[in-house]
């Protein structure tokens, strides 16, 4: 029999179902990501609907044994996380990352965590740029995508390029003529240094590189299908 539990979670993405119900994309504590129904109820002011919101920390218990779970039982634990403008377009991109890139009921509690320190970080208007690129990372590691920088410390070269289940391969040319895709070794070895990400200690120039090659391997995973969520950016002209 499946057991019930109580768990932590806050919702990606909601859309109407059947009559008073809601599909709901949640990413939780202990299952990972989760589609789940909720009934709502015909009354506008539901509590449920009220709490069925992006950004909002729940606790709620999940039942059932098919795919599609339904929630039973669902309460707030604090309040939203108060995002706006550029940093609820970035909340939002972390998002449509989850549903689009994560595997339903695999657990990763870590990357949860980070999940929730984004929001913290990004509600309390830190700079929005390293919080998107530590969460990508945290996002890559749990996909089975870590990076291996070692090659950019064992190769006496300055330029990378970065090709798919080959990692960093080293560019023997001082000014290689297509720098698409080529990556500076002492960006590199800064990014490698993940410590500095966390006191906003890089510069320009490596945070740019660091977009870039994040941009790359995310694009190569989504395929052909762009993030909606990047449309925002774009119409603001956000550098993140």
């Amino acid at each position: 029999m499946w057991q019930m539990l109580e768990q932590d979670a806050f919702v990606l993405h909601s859309r109407p179902y059947r009559e008073n119900q809601q599909l709901v994309d949640l990413l939780t504590e202990q299952d990972g990501k989760v589609t789940a129904l909720v009934y709502v109820g015909q009354s506008k002011r539901s509590i449920k609907k009220g709490l069925i919101q992006p950004f909002l920390p729940l606790r709620l218990t999940l039942k059932g044994q098919a795919n599609v779970k339904q929630i039973s039982q669902i309460d707030s634990i604090a309040k939203s996380f108060s995002l706006k403008k550029n940093s609820l377009f970035s909340a939002f991109y972390i998002n449509e990352l989850l549903i689009r890139l994560l595997t339903e009921h695999i657990t990763c509690q870590q990357l949860f965590y980070q999940y929730q320190s984004a929001l913290s970080a990004l509600a309390q208007g830190e700079d929005i740029a390293p919080q998107l690129r530590l969460f990508e990372l945290a996002l890559l590691e749990e996909l089975g995508l870590a990076f291996d920088f070692s090659p950019v410390f064992e190769h006496d070269v300055s330029y990378f390029h970065y090709i798919a289940e080959q990692g960093f391969v080293p560019v023997y040319s001082a000014l290689p003529k297509n720098r698409t895709n080529c990556f500076n070794k002492v960006h590199l070895q800064a990014i490698a240094q993940r410590e500095s990400l966390y006191l906003n200690n890089v510069t320009e120039e490596v945070s740019y590189t660091f977009k870039l090659l994040m941009r790359q391997v995310i694009n190569q995973l989504l395929g052909n299908k762009p993030l909606n969520s990047r449309k925002l950016f774009a119409k603001k002209v956000i550098k993140v």
